[in-house]
């Protein structure tokens, strides 16, 4: 998020004065790097559909758009789908009723029935499955850390400048920010401050006096081999709650916890593979008995408990505070279009290419949580 607003606060005016503050300059516990990095247009919120969509045309071009001097970064984006699964009548209306949404909005959805899986997915054991949501366009995964890397490269050759250091104070007097404080002593004023802390939000708006439902939630992401080959295999998200696609030769997967705890360590759960993952892998799609873990990591969702949506714009009480957080999950995906509307809300005072408000802080304040159907936890 940082880095993406740093791109478009340069690129839409060369002039502009950005400092992005980063703890974790080698990113080993960013999220963005951590990320097993993937696009939808499976929502069922309009806002998260338009961002998609236009997520999806930026990661397109980004080669273009993100080159220095001779490189042109290739983040590997792969349109390969998300197939949601229903194993229930509740849960094949809730595919009908997202797929109404998505399809009045413009997005490419198919609706499957049992046989139709069966008949384009061979390696899918479909003998529970009632219906399946497959998109057929602008779905798919891509070099999280590559595209992170490329932003921030993109925005320096701007301008931009990156400072290691821990905003450890923020100084506001007559409802603005005047200055942050780091760790190491030094102090910066500001005319605006933004947080793009990811999983350490929280922390960071506390310093300001403002209270964000942003907690860290530890996921784990499992690096899969398998002998069997099968083609055609999208972003799969089962009833119970896994998902798994390809990567590189093997897959990766992972599932919510049962246990959800706030900001835990950021080590891998290597017995849920064994106790959860693998039989539940096994049981929809059957070349998986023969799998073979290679290796996990842990990143962090930066979860909105509130209602597990981004919180986009400036605070209503401290007119330069903006708020990029609490993407709960589709940070990744969603980087580079709300990093260009920060920058609108920040030169123009209002978005201009597509409407944020939805996800404004005035929700949390007013308790009218923007609901999400297709939320992977």
């Amino acid at each position: 998020m940082g880095s993406a607003l740093a791109y478009w606060l340069t690129r839409l005016e060369p002039t502009a004065s950005v400092v992005v503050i980063e703890r974790d300059p080698g990113y080993a516990t960013a999220s963005s790097a951590l990320s097993a990095a993937s696009i939808r247009q499976q929502f069922t919120t309009p806002v998260n559909i338009r961002i998609s969509q236009s997520s999806i045309e930026f990661l397109r071009a980004s080669g273009e758009l993100l080159a220095v001097d001779e490189f042109k970064p290739d983040i590997g984006l792969t349109e390969a789908g998300y197939l949601y699964l229903a194993g229930d009548a509740p849960g094949l209306e809730s595919l009908r009723l997202a797929h109404a949404i998505q399809t009045q909005h413009g997005a490419e959805v198919a609706l499957l029935t049992p046989a139709e899986l069966a008949a384009r997915f061979p390696w899918l054991a479909t003998a529970d499955v009632v219906a399946g949501s497959l998109g057929l366009r602008g779905e798919g995964w891509f070099d999280g850390y590559l595209l992170l890397t490329a932003l921030a490269r993109k925005a320096r050759s701007q301008g931009s400048r990156f400072l290691r250091g821990e905003v450890t104070g923020v100084t506001v007097r007559e409802r603005r920010v005047e200055a942050v404080m780091l760790r190491d002593g030094s102090r910066l004023s500001c005319g605006s401050l933004i947080n793009a802390a990811g999983p350490w939000a929280r922390a960071v708006g506390r310093l300001a006096g403002v209270d964000l439902p942003v907690f860290a939630r530890r996921r784990t992401v499992y690096v899969v081999a398998c002998r069997t080959r099968m083609a055609s295999f999208p972003l799969l998200i089962d009833p119970c709650g896994f998902w798994v696609r390809p990567e590189g030769n093997g897959f990766i997967a992972g599932l919510a916890p049962a246990d959800d705890p706030d900001d835990p360590p950021l080590e891998p759960d290597y017995d849920a593979f064994e106790s959860l993952l693998w039989p539940a892998l096994a049981a929809r799609v059957p070349a998986f008995e023969e799998a073979r873990l290679e290796r996990a990591w842990a990143g962090y969702y930066e979860m909105n408990v509130f209602d597990h949506n981004g919180i986009v714009g400036l605070h209503p009480d401290i007119a330069n505070l903006g708020l990029m957080n609490g993407f709960s999950g589709h940070g990744m995906q969603q980087g580079p279009i709300v990093g260009r509307g920060m920058a609108e809300l920040i030169l123009h005072g209002r978005f201009i290419t597509l409407d944020l408000s939805a996800l404004g802080f005035e929700r949390i304040a007013g308790k009218r949580p923007l609901r999400e159907l297709n939320v992977i936890g």
